[in-house]
């Protein structure tokens, strides 16, 4: 048996002759123009502390100041918007995504009282449509300033084959730094301490899997006109997410962790719902009884309810009813706090207390929640009907 003689490559009826990037799906000059449009949003987000400009391998942020700190702690975080983005592609609206982005990220490290430094972002998509990567970038750094963080840096992939050329996906991550003597957390909680909840500005970034599910099974198109909403379906599912650090760290700064009139903790209420992630920051042996009563559910979750006829507990699990961020305070401080915050613009009211954990307490059913995402901290009770 002899071995047949490989044909030339040029001449190969596996290989075709002349493939480039380009004709594999790429189009890296395309990147290159999404790169020189979004290229002033992302300088604006710069402070003295960013060093060099946009372009590099590598984001550099000076440090410095933390040569002030005694001990500096750095936090980080990462996420990404979920299934929101369908929405966004749907509607072909891409320049309110990115405050979803950083609102997951920056979010979740000012909970420990931490000043969020620096972001980079991160898009993989189908194809690079430079004006659509663009508008994606430049609602990152709408955001960024938003919160007071920089944008240092990013990635955008081109997956052909892999996404489809209107797909694509946005994921971020940020660094930020809270001295130790000023951190908060559980260790700070006690009872007495009073529950402040912030209003969100609707789904945020969680629970699109169940909303449209839900919108699905309805048969409701995103250009439904929605009278218990007064604007359509799908402007309201995209409605950007708020971004609390600024309002956190104001009030954290305000009221000193060591002072009688203190903050003590936060909760970013993101997946597993008010419950769940107000446990995350509480200490074994306390529970935040948290009374339905003192809020109205804003008309989408009622929506998304009475659509799906989704179990109030399902609710509660999935989605914010209405509450974005939460603020533990010692009762002293209770009043001004929600001053403060509502002059800021942030709608807040006092929605619990917190206290000893006692066997009186029924810790049965789904009104009760102890234990989160692999925290063994402590409970939260809900009581009452939502008002």
């Amino acid at each position: 048996m002899t071995s047949a003689t490989p044909a030339a490559a040029g001449n190969s009826p596996l290989i075709p002759a002349g493939i480039t990037y380009a004709s594999a799906g790429v189009d890296v000059e395309a990147g290159d123009r999404a790169v020189e449009l979004m290229k002033g949003a992302v300088k604006a987000t710069h402070n003295s502390s960013v060093i060099g400009g946009v372009g590099g391998f590598a984001g550099l942020y000076d440090v410095s100041r933390l040569l002030t700190f005694k001990r500096p702690l750095l936090a980080t975080s990462t996420d990404g918007v979920g299934t929101k983005v369908a929405i966004a592609q749907a509607m072909d609206i891409h320049d309110t995504i990115g405050f979803d982005l950083v609102g997951m990220v920056v979010d979740d490290i000012v909970v420990v009282g931490a000043e969020p430094l620096f972001m980079t972002d991160y898009i993989a998509c189908g194809k690079v449509v430079p004006e659509r990567i663009a508008d994606i970038v430049r609602g990152i750094a709408a955001a960024c300033s938003v919160a007071g963080t920089a944008l240092v840096g990013g990635e955008t992939a081109e997956h052909p084959g892999l996404l489809g050329e209107h797909e694509y996906d946005v994921a971020g991550a940020a660094t930020g730094v809270v001295e130790a003597s000023d951190l908060l957390g559980p260790d700070r909680v006690r009872a007495g301490d009073v529950v402040i909840g912030m209003a969100s500005s609707g789904l945020h970034s969680n629970g699109y899997s169940l909303v449209r599910r839900v919108i699905n099974h309805a048969g409701w198109a995103l250009d439904r006109q929605v009278s218990e909403l007064g604007r359509t379906l799908g402007e309201e599912l995209l409605e950007p997410t708020r971004v609390y650090a600024a309002d956190c760290l104001d009030l954290a700064r305000a009221f000193p962790v060591n002072s009688a009139n203190a903050v003590h903790g936060f909760s970013h209420v993101t997946g597993g719902g008010l419950a769940a992630n107000l446990a995350r920051v509480l200490p074994q042996g306390l529970v935040a009884t948290v009374d339905r009563a003192t809020w109205e559910l804003p008309a989408i979750f009622k929506l998304v309810s009475e659509l799906g006829n989704v179990p109030l507990a399902d609710l509660e699990r999935t989605l914010n009813l209405g509450v974005g961020m939460v603020a533990i305070v010692s009762a002293e401080a209770a009043d001004a706090a929600v001053a403060r915050l509502n002059d800021r613009g942030v709608p807040s009211w006092i929605m619990g207390t917190v206290t000893a954990d006692s066997d009186s307490i029924l810790k049965t059913g789904p009104d009760y929640v102890q234990g989160a995402k692999g925290v063994d901290g402590g409970a939260v009770r809900l009581v009452n009907a939502y008002a």
